[in-house]
């Protein structure tokens, strides 16, 4: 199958030699024009806890380049959806599907308002990865891949399965749900307890739980994102804290993705995660103190690193 992933960070990247791998005709297409370069010159370095591998995948700048795809993967950040929805609409073909596995809430809409939603299969993954350097990524281990039609029937389950099985075939083990907004909403509620308080604190996820007070944060947040899930009518765990708290020790060592974003000074998905609870609240009249903070407190303090990067005095 030719596949395009667009955004080829850490886990396009990952997801891209995985494919590779097994055959698949991969295309990278990213911005980065140093990456894609020593992607072309040297292939995708995947590094994990006990081996390192080189894999040869195709990488550009220019989508104009792969020609159509059957399968196209969106792996941007959730400000650049929109933009990687266009460049998606242009190489998926007259049949293509298009997949989204990223972060935070909106991404499939944002897509759906440039590709037919049918065509679209969402969901999450938690496999991790960091970028190390430009065609150098670390795989921090395997975990659970969902996959479901963004709008529901028979052939939208079709190509969740078709899908589902190159994955699977990859090394990628994947299932297949009917309604995938619950999955999507379980991630999403990860990422409200975890992400954007890692991002504030410079603490890795298992420091999260070190504080009673550190928690009770977390779980204030987690407990409005429940209340804006069940006025949208999406059923969610109960225990979801408790559960938050779960992968936070599972994945101590690790810095969430927002956590990373302020650590390299780059734009982060707080509109996504923490700002989608906010606006959501605000539609159905629930009062979200926390996530505004968490919210308000991101945006200024990516703001000030990002001003900064774009001042004059910071050029050169």
């Amino acid at each position: 199958m030719k596949i395009a992933v667009i955004g080829a960070g850490a886990m396009g990247s990952l997801f891209g030699a995985h494919l590779a791998e097994s055959g698949e005709d991969v295309h990278l297409i990213d911005v980065w024009q140093e990456h894609v370069e020593a992607v072309n010159r040297s292939g995708v370095m995947v590094e994990s806890a006990n081996s390192r591998r080189v894999v040869s995948v195709s990488a550009t700048t220019n989508p104009a380049d792969v020609g159509t795809v059957a399968l196209t993967i969106i792996f941007v950040k959730s400000t650049q959806t929109a933009a990687a929805a266009e460049t998606a609409a242009g190489i998926i073909g007259a049949d293509g599907t298009v997949l989204t596995l990223q972060n935070g809430m909106g991404n499939a809409d944002i897509i759906s308002g440039r590709i037919d939603p049918g065509r679209i299969i969402a969901g999450t993954t938690s496999h991790g990865a960091t970028l190390l350097a430009p065609g150098t990524i670390r795989h921090a281990g395997p975990g659970p891949t969902v996959i479901g039609p963004w709008s529901p029937g028979i052939k939208g389950m079709q190509r969740a399965e078709k899908v589902a099985s190159v994955l699977s075939r990859a090394g990628i083990a994947t299932d297949v749900v009917e309604d995938i907004r619950p999955v999507v909403w379980a991630k999403l509620l990860i990422n409200v307890g975890i992400n954007a308080i890692t991002g504030l604190t410079g603490i890795k996820n298992g420091q999260l739980l070190d504080l009673e007070v550190t928690r009770n944060l977390s779980r204030a947040a987690v407990a409005e994102a429940v209340q804006v899930a069940h006025a949208q009518g999406v059923r969610v765990r109960n225990d979801a804290a408790e559960h938050v708290f779960q992968i936070a020790a599972a994945t101590a060592a690790n810095r969430s993705s927002m956590g990373q974003d302020v650590d390299r000074k780059r734009a982060t998905e707080i509109d996504a995660i923490n700002g989608y609870i906010v606006r959501e609240a605000e539609r159905f009249g629930i009062e979200a103190p926390v996530n505004k903070t968490l919210t308000a407190l991101i945006k200024t303090l990516e703001s000030h690193y990002i001003d900064l990067k774009n001042s004059p005095a910071s050029a050169g």
